[in-house]
């Protein structure tokens, strides 16, 4: 997920605006059935990003795509470059709504919230701890121009701030976070959202101080706008308050960002740069053959072995991806310590789990399943999705699964099943701490897209250094 890549914006602005927005008309836009499509503004955050192929998604994404559906139109992107341009479109009828923070503008009119986050003050855990306002007494506190945090500050310093305000209109939310990291700026103001995503990036960026109430995330219209449309997009949030639809795509996106401490993403960074260059061949050449992205095989690697070729569990399971021994003999591998015929034998065989995901389940959903699969093995995994349809609940759904699967280690449910006992918890921890392994390497590590691939210099954020034998060594001073 490169969501964080401040290029994108411009580069994603350029390829879907409009001609017309461009002209500086300020006529209204059509209601989206006349004018052939919804066009919403976003920004670059972890509620809508692009991947590496172009491809779009995240939590304001899905729900926006959602609404145009039961629309009948098509959804179209506008990304912004700030938050003031943002609701300025809103305003000018550039754009059908936005998904942005919630403000206190008369020339707008949001609809319930969909999502909420706190807001706080972050410094380097290096640092005197800043936890009250005498603290911030002459620091420059850096902030998004225009965001909720640098209306919070001002409030908070009631005109006479006895710190200094710093707006950027230059960066995003995770590049101020990573300034601190670096200790490129003291402080900054952001929201907790960001925070528990950079902090799996920069373990060393924590929390200084609360910072006013909490920011609430809706769809922004225009107040003089298409009532008929603002109506049907407050029955739409309502409806998917009241089915679940919301509170699921939250998850799939913000369920998992928090599961890992700073000491273990500290750990997993170290071992990123010094230990899995030896390995990130073999697991490019995994992705060949099977299709799944090297850094999520990296990542099951990693939870599984701490990428260590000779680990070996009191239950048996060896190698860099843990293999049972029943599992090697079905895939052929001959050392099941062989670092390279593990990593290819376990790639084939998570491909082989996600295919035997019954078809009605999508991604990200049927990996995710597969995942816990490959910790628990089918059988449990079928005997899970039995209880799910037994307490009517989604056996497709990972949001519902991961609640499901704890159950197998209930002799009440377990004593009903042909594959009996198993630590179910174990395995949504496992697929969760997955998925932020993946994000992290999706940060630090390009994509294998073909002959054009080439591996960073640098496989960890810049505030370490490495050593021509590779191992990490202390932070850079500054």
């Amino acid at each position: 997920m490169r969501w964080w890549c401040s290029t994108l914006v411009s580069a994603a602005l350029a390829a879907c605006l409009p001609l017309y927005l461009l002209s500086g008309c300020e006529q209204r836009l059509e209601p989206p059935a006349q004018h052939g499509e919804l066009l919403v503004a976003v920004r670059q955050t972890p509620a809508y990003f692009q991947e590496e192929n172009g491809k779009a998604k995240g939590f304001d994404h899905d729900l926006v795509q959602f609404f145009a559906l039961e629309l009948g139109v098509k959804a179209r992107f506008l990304v912004a470059a700030d938050h003031q341009e943002l609701l300025t479109w809103v305003k000018q009828g550039k754009v059908h709504f936005a998904a942005a923070p919630q403000a206190d503008d008369p020339g707008l009119r949001f609809t319930s919230t969909l999502r909420e986050s706190g807001q706080l003050i972050v410094q380097h855990a290096s640092a005197p701890l800043a936890d009250s306002l005498e603290a911030l007494a002459g620091k420059r506190i850096e902030v998004l121009a225009g965001s909720p945090q640098e209306a919070a500050l001002k409030a908070m310093g009631n005109g006479h701030p006895p710190f200094v305000i710093v707006p950027r209109d230059d960066l995003n939310e995770i590049d101020l976070l990573e300034r601190v990291s670096l200790k490129k700026s003291e402080l900054a103001a952001t929201d907790t959202t960001h925070f528990k995503i950079a902090s799996n990036f920069y373990p060393e960026v924590e929390e200084a101080q609360e910072l006013g109430s909490k920011v609430n995330f809706a769809w922004a219209f225009a107040a003089d706008g298409d009532p008929a449309l603002y109506q049907r997009a407050q029955e739409f949030v309502r409806r998917i308050r009241q089915d679940g639809t919301l509170v699921r795509v939250h998850d799939r996106y913000f369920g998992h960002i928090h599961r890992i401490t700073n000491d273990g993403v500290s750990d997993f960074l170290e071992h990123v740069s010094r230990v899995l260059p030896h390995y990130r061949a073999a697991f490019i050449a995994a992705q060949e053959v099977t299709g799944i992205d090297w850094r999520l095989l990296a990542a099951l690697a990693y939870q599984e072995s701490r990428w260590d070729p000779l680990a070996t569990s009191p239950t048996g399971v060896r190698g860099i991806m843990m293999l049972t021994e029943d599992t090697a003999d079905h895939l052929k591998v001959t050392n099941r310590l062989d670092a390279k015929q593990s990593i290819r034998a376990g790639a084939k065989y998570l491909a082989e789990l996600i295919e035997q995901v019954p078809a009605t389940v999508h991604e990200p959903d049927r990996t995710w399943l597969a995942l816990a699969a490959y910790n628990l093995g089918n059988g449990h995994m079928n005997g899970a999705r039995a209880i799910a349809t037994g307490l009517k609940r989604d056996a497709s759904s990972w949001f519902e699964m991961k609640q499901v699967l704890p159950l197998l280690a209930r002799q009440k449910y377990y004593d009903r099943l042909k594959s009996g006992r198993a630590r179910g918890g174990e395995a949504v921890i496992m697929v969760e701490n997955v998925r932020t392994y993946h994000d992290i390497l999706s940060r630090f590590e390009p994509a294998y897209l073909g002959s054009n691939y080439a591996p960073p210099i640098f496989s960890i954020p810049p505030m370490y250094e490495r050593s021509d034998t590779g191992t990490v060594m202390l932070p850079l001073p500054f």
